[in-house]
Parts: structure tokens; sequence; C-alpha cells
């Protein structure tokens, strides 16, 4: 490629070509002194008094229109047919100014070539509208359409070209330089390699194509007309993939098609992956780890970003910022199949599983914003610490400054109390949702408000200031609010006690609350459909989302997606709180002010998007409660939605017994888990029972998504198909468990609901990295596996099991009636002629061998809590305690 233009002509072209910006600018500064075309007092008497004329040359002085507005310039004016006269014209007493109509016809470059000062008829006819005098030009000017603009050329090689561009810029009031600097307003590119095409870049400097000087030209009788408006200068903008010729590499069909049609709207062009002729191979590093082939020297290997980088620039980025770079080493694995439990002994096997699910406790509660180091030792507390589940706003990136700050530092230390209670539980689980949703506000705030608000953008505003408040209305008020809640939560875990009332920090803030909430969520679908609008309308603010999409920081969620965190967040603090009242004792003068809190939470909800709720959505959840046999009531909410049903096996024994038929019913905020009815034999059932079907399912547990730690993946192998598990902690418990579960539906992939389940809980626990709480693990590790479910043998198993459970809750002391025992124990008194005590002591022996017939499981590998040891009836009464 030819060098950037800078190469000076010969002499007799120096006057167009050399760098005119020094010159221009001392003879404009001298030019109102001692040039001045209108009249002017002599400083020094000896010089003679110099006046300005103007000389309409041919054409010029046929024009009424030209001649009226020298008229109003107020300066004498004469005519000239002919260079014959130009002698009889020459005066020491005038300062001419030729006006001629054609800078191309032999009178002018006669006239150039005596060095004549030469205007054209729009210079005249715009001092005249403005009431200006003429302004002063070392070189022929024909209009002023780019006064003021100071241009530089790279990647010309043809001279006469560069040459005939630079002398149209002069006669249109340009400046040419010869550096690309600071200073330059336009950069005018013949390609898009060398030096000054990358400083071009990194300034700023908006891009243009020769066309644009050319058009410009074409329009230079036009008055008013100025070459720098945006809606003209931007249509001869080079456009970022100009000269560049894709391949993309890692992407879905359908994101690949879209960036192969934004590449073609940009200028570029694409081929497939591996031909020759590509420029660029754009990777997408998250599911590319090896490249398919051994790139060339000349091709461009660059992330994403790049492309993404690049339109929202508005102009090619540079490539070495956004290499793509195969990794060293590997990478961190987060699969539990590393703590492989593979050793025959048992008692090691338990205490490694023990060790594996404890370890995945722990880093549930990380934040939901990458940390940008791990604390040190000294700072690090026990797993029940506040720092294990607190989340600081210093982590996020701050690219401006918000309305109020966004950075607080939590305390360093927090006193756990010695035991921990149900409603420390619940309290510190409402702190941690409301730091992660802090936060999550905090990153819409930094990473995308204040961006679209800045002055001075790379390519102009990328968004209208309506475009901008439309999309994120009271944002900024409500981040306000949350904040200070957060803070006085935070202080609130930090000296807890139990006394400490939590309702009234609610109470506190419940008038902020019912002013920001009901403005922005009832004009949230306003806000997605702006977003929408625009992201198809505007290729600048598309690439701006992707291109934050892809940060951690959004958990690679969209901006709709986090938007819509706002209105899920009250719903949520309400089911928190009541789930904190029901951990309060009622001496507790926290218990009336709860009620009270509660109260204003709803009047708030009562003012939101009331007349938005989904009769389709309400008529599931209707349809599940008829279907679930002891389904708790508290399962009808207004603001709830079922997601997902999925139809399973259990693998283990808990919720229930391995082999059981489990149905799981996602809804956004809990998990509702049933198991298939047993068929029993002579039940009583009411008439009003029969007006219905009786419902197939069984309920077990209705379990809030926010007690999901983690969902883990089990690898398929010969003996595990389609199985998956969740880690489970309930706030009254401090043990785990853990639920293993074989789909058995083939509607659904199984990468599909895993994926669906792992957003929802992190919708609910107010965390944008969704994908940190799934784990694949190997079946051995947590020994699950789907062999023989299916077998004869296996499911006459368990058939046996649940006859003999049935037995056994038939002599249970819980479900036989008084009477039927007495009846018993006098009977077996009067026959075998015992005492009643030892008649009592042989009912319970009796009893117990029957359990023992029942195929009571044994204790687990890991220590199950009783919570999912009690029976249905008692689980359904607990649930109210955990929702």
């Amino acid at each position: 490629m030819a060098d950037d233009s800078s190469v000076l002509p010969s002499p007799t072209e120096i006057t167009s070509l050399a760098d005119s910006s020094v010159f221009d600018s001392k003879v404009t500064e001298t030019s109102k002194e001692n040039l001045c075309l209108a009249p002017t007092s002599n400083v020094d008497e000896e010089m003679p008094q110099v006046e300005a004329r103007v000389i309409m040359v041919q054409d010029a002085g046929k024009q009424e229109d030209l001649l009226k507005a020298v008229q109003e310039i107020k300066v004498p004016c004469v005519k000239m047919d002919s260079m014959e006269e130009f002698e009889s014209l020459d005066s020491p007493e005038f300062e001419n100014v030729f006006v001629v109509t054609d800078f191309q016809n032999s009178v002018f470059n006669d006239l150039y070539k005596a060095d004549c000062r030469i205007v054209g008829p729009p210079v005249i006819l715009n001092c005249a509208q403005r009431g200006e005098a003429l302004p002063f030009a070392c070189r022929p000017l024909y209009c002023t359409s780019m006064l003021n603009l100071v241009l530089c050329f790279t990647g010309f090689r043809k001279k006469e070209e560069l040459v005939k561009l630079v002398t149209l810029v002069h006669h249109m009031g340009g400046v040419i330089r010869k550096e690309c600097n600071s200073k330059v307003t336009h950069l005018v590119a013949n390609c898009t390699q060398g030096e000054k095409f990358r400083v071009a870049v990194s300034l700023g400097t908006p891009i243009m194509r020769p066309e644009w000087i050319y058009k410009a030209w074409e329009r230079r009788n036009e008055q008013c007309f100025c070459a720098a408006v945006d809606d003209f200068r931007n249509e001869f903008k080079v456009p970022p993939f100009q000269d560049c010729i894709l391949s993309f590499l890692g992407f879905s069909d359908e994101e690949k098609h879209s960036m192969e049609e934004m590449t073609e709207m940009q200028g570029g062009s694409y081929l497939p992956v591996g031909d020759e002729r590509c420029t660029h191979l754009i990777v997408e590093e998250n599911t590319v780890k090896d490249l398919p082939f051994e790139p060339s020297k000349k091709l461009f290997v660059v992330k994403q970003e790049w492309f993404w980088g690049s339109i929202q620039m508005d102009a090619r980025a540079g490539e070495t910022m956004y290499l793509y770079e195969k990794a060293n080493t590997p990478e961190l694995k987060k699969s539990v199949s590393l703590l492989s439990l593979s050793t025959p002994n048992s008692n090691r096997k338990r205490r490694r599983l023990k060790e594996t699910l404890a370890q995945l406790s722990r880093e549930t509660d990380l934040s939901p914003f990458p940390p940008r180091k791990r604390p040190s030792a000294e700072h690090s507390l026990s797993i029940g610490s506040l720092l294990d589940i607190s989340n600081t706003p210093e982590s996020s990136i701050h690219y401006g400054e918000t309305p109020k700050s966004c950075a607080k530092s939590s305390r360093s230390s927090t006193p756990v109390p010695p035991k921990q209670s149900a409603r420390w539980q619940v309290a510190k689980e409402l702190y941690q949702t409301e730091s992660n949703y802090v936060n999550i506000l905090a990153t819409i705030i930094q990473l995308f408000q204040v961006p679209l608000e800045e002055e001075g953008q790379r390519g102009g505003p990328i968004l209208a200031p309506e475009e901008i408040k439309t999309i994120f209305g009271s944002i900024p008020d409500i981040f306000d609010v949350h904040m200070k809640i957060k803070d006085d939560l935070e202080d609130l875990i930090v000296n807890w006690d139990e006394s400490r009332s939590i309702g009234d920090i609610f109470l506190k803030y419940s008038k902020d609350l019912v002013k920001t909430y009901p403005p922005f969520v009832n004009f949230f679908e306003m806000s997605k459909e702006m977003i929408i609008k625009c992201e198809k309308q505007k290729p600048r603010f598309h690439a701006f989302l992707k291109i934050n999409q892809a940060k951690p920081e959004c958990g690679r969620q969209s901006l709709v997606e986090l938007l819509i965190r706002p209105v899920q967040r009250l719903p949520s603090v309400a089911l928190l709180l009541n789930d904190l009242k029901k951990h309060t004792a009622d001496e507790n003068p926290d218990k009336s002010t709860l009620e009270k809190a509660i109260g204003s939470l709803k009047e708030v909800m009562t003012h939101i998007n009331e007349d938005k709720r989904k009769t389709e959505a309400q008529k599931q959840i209707f349809d599940v409660v008829y279907e679930v046999d002891g389904c708790p009531a508290n399962l009808l909410s207004s603001h709830r939605s079922l997601v997902q049903r999925v139809e399973t096996v259990s693998l283990g024994e808990h919720p229930c017994d391995r082999g059981e038929q489990v149905t799981l019913f996602l809804f956004n905020d809990c998990l509702e888990i049933a198991r298939k009815r047993h068929k029993v034999i002579g039940t009583f059932r009411s008439p009003h029972d029969r007006a219905r079907p009786p419902a197939s399912l069984k309920h077990i547990h209705l379990m809030p998504l926010s007690q999901i730690k983690k969902v883990l993946d089990i690898r398929e192998t010969e003996d595990c198909h389609n199985a998956f598990a969740l880690l489970v902690r309930p706030p009254t418990e401090q043990a785990n468990v853990l639920l293993s579960f074989q789909m058995t539906s083939e509607e659904l992939p199984k990468e599909s609901w895993l994926k669906m389940l792992c957003r929802h809980v992190a919708n609910t626990i107010c965390k944008a990295d969704a994908e940190n709480l799934m784990y694949v693990a190997d079946p051995e590790s947590f020994e699950v596996n789907t062999k023989d479910m299916d077998s004869t043998l296996s499911r006459a198993s368990r058939a046996i099991k649940k006859t003999s459970k049935k037995v056994t809750r038939a002599f249970s002391f819980s479900k036989t009636p008084k009477r039927a025992l007495r009846l018993a124990l006098s009977s077996s008194h009067s026959s075998e002629g015992r005492s009643p005590p030892s008649s009592g002591k042989l009912a319970v022996s009796r009893l117990s061998s029957t359990s023992s017939l029942a195929g009571i499981p044994s204790p687990s590998l890991v220590s199950l809590p009783s919570f999912f040891e009690r029976r249905s009836h008692t689980l359904s009464r607990s649930t109210t305690h955990l929702i």
C-alpha cells in the first residue's frame, strides 16, 4: 500500500497540496487589519487608503440577485466581460474581488495565475443575507460549505485525484493538514489501513469517503449548506467493515445469520470459515476452545467484542485489543467430578460427600458480580458469616457518576449469633437478596444508563434523551431508596438482636416505594418496546447492548431481563417478610410491625400492574391446585405464574422413595414437588369430591427457589441417563439435602430445563450470574444412577416397599384411632394374661418390627435433616414456614 498521501507535489501544485493551516491562520489574523474589504481608517497617515471593489466577471454581471446582494454589502461594483479589460481595472486605489461563476473556465485560470482574489456567487449571497462583510481567503473561494473544517487525507495512490480533492476543499473554505491530530475535524480515507486511520479512530474523528467532497461540491450553489451536518455527512462515512471479509465461528445459526446481515449493512462481506480470502475470523470465545485450522498471518482472529465494538464506535476498531487467544491452561472446572468418591471405604465416601455438598453450599452465596480479587485470609469468616452472603457494589465497574454514590463498603466482619435462629436465617437471606438487588440496579445505571447519557460519544449520541428516559424511567430513584434499605439491613445484621425491628425499616421507606415503583413498573412494557424498537432501528445501540451483555457484570442477561427485576422485587420482599413474621415470636414487638410492613408493601403493589395480570397464568395455577392433593393454599398468588411442568422419577431417598414418579411444577419463585398418587382401597369420599375426578398427584413439598443452592447436571454414562440433582438447604436447617431425579419426558431437553430452572432461581435471589448456579457432576460423585429403574425386579421391589409402608401406616399411632388401639391392647391382655404395661411394650415392639418390614431407608451418605423425613401432612403444615 502506498504511503498516507503525505508526499508533497511539484512546485506548480504547492499551493494546493501543502499544509495550509498555518498560512491560512496568519493571513486571517492580518486580514481584518490590513486587507479589510470595507473602508477603514488609516493608522498610519502616510499609507494610502485602499477601498474594496467587487468585479462581476462575465455571467456574474448578468445575475440580478448578485447585483442586488452587492448593493446590500455597500461596496463599489463593476463588470468585466473578458481578460482584455483586466489591466484597465487594475488600480492601486482598489482592492479588487472578482466574482466568477465557473471555477474551471479560462478566465478563472488567468485570474488565478495573476494572484487575484476570487470568490463565487454563494459567498456574495450569504454575506448579504447575514449582513456580514466578505470573508478574506488566500485562495479562490467559491462557497463556505466547508468553512472551519480541517481535513486530512490518507490512502490515495493517484496524485491527480488527491490534487483535485484538495482543490475542491479549498474552494469550499476548508483547510488541509498533513498530519492527523486532534485539530483535524475529518479524515478523508481511501482505505482502512495506515497510521492516520488508526489515529482518527482513537481520537473519534469522523472518517469520510472521497465521495463526501464530490457531493458537497455538487451542492455548492445551495445557500447556507454545510457539508458537516450529520444528515449529509453520515451518508459518506467510511463503514466499520469496509475492505473487510468476515467469517464467524461458534455462533448459533440464528445469531450468525444476524451478524452476517449486520456485516453487509456496515459495508463488509462474509465467507465461510476457512476461506483464504477472509480478513477476519470472529470467534465466540465462550464456546470455542480450539480453532478448526491454523490461521494464516494475514488473518485477524478476534473476539466477538471487536465486531460489536466496531459497530458501536461506527469505525473499525483496532484488532490488537481483541485478539482471540487459546487458553494455555485448562479452564477452571466447576464439575464436582474432581471430588470423585472412588474409594471403596464407605465411611470415606460419606465424609467426602459431605465435604462436596458443603463446598457447593459455600460457593452458592457468592456475589452476582465477580469480585475484583479474592478476600484476604485475615478478613475471611466462617460459612455463616455475613461476608459469605453479602455483596458490595464495589465489585461493579464504575463508568461514571450515578445519581448518588453506588459504592459503599460493607463491614469487614460480622458477629454471628451463637445459635443461628430461624429468624436470623431469614433476615440474613433478606439482606443478601437486597444487596444483590442493589448491585444489579447499580449495574443498570453504570453499565447502561450513564454511558448512554454521556456527552461527546464516539460517532454521536447512541440514543436520544427522550428514548433514554423512556427506557430507564425512575431506576435511579429506585436505586437510591434500596441503597438506604440495604444500609439499614446491614446495620441490623451486624448488630443483630432478636428484638430489633426489621419491619420498621420498610415502614420507614414505604412512601418512597409508593412514589418510585408505580411510574417504572406500570410503564415497563413501554420501556421494553422502546428497547426492542431502538435495537432494530439503530445498529449502534444493538452493538452497545451486545457488548455489555457479554460482560460478567450482566451475567449474560439482556437489558430487558435486568430491567424486569424491579417488577419482581417487591413481591419477593413481601414473601420474605411474611416468612420472617412466621419465625418471630408472638411476644416480639416486631411481629406487629412486620404485619404493618407487609401491608404497606401490598399497598404499593396495588398501585402496580393491577390491570396487567394475566388470567391464563392464574388459571394454570388453579389447575395445579386441583391436580395435586393437599396442595398448599398459599400457592395461589397474584404475582405467581407457572413456568414449566416436568415429569421425573426419584433417584434417591428424598423427597420420596427411589423409583417413585415425581412431577415438578416450576413457578417463577417456587417449586411444587408432587408424586404420583397411590391407589387407596376403601377410602371414604365426600359427595363433593365426586363432582370432579380425584387428584392424580399427592403434594410432597412446596419449595421456595431461594432454597435451591446448586443445580447439578449429572453427566451421561452407561448407568446414568437424563439425570439431575438439586442441592437444597431450608432456612431452618443447618445441613444440606440432595434431591436427585431422572427426567422421563422427552419433549423438553434436560439442558433447557436446567437452564430455565437456574434462571428463575437467580431471579428469585436477585443474582445476575445464573450460570454459576449450575455444576456438572459425575454420577459416581453422588452415587446417582438410573440402572435397572425400568426392570421388572425393580418395579416389584418398589411395589413391596409401598405395600409395607401402607401396613406401617395402618398400625401407626398417628394414624390409628385411640379407640381401636385400646381395643387392640385389651384384646392382647385378655388372651395372653399379661399386665397392661407389658402389653404396651409388646405393641411397641410389634410396631417396631413392622417398621423394619416397611423398609425404612438407612441413613444417607449425608446427614439429611428430618425436614424431609416427616410425613406428608407435616410437610404440608410446615410449608407455610418456608415460603
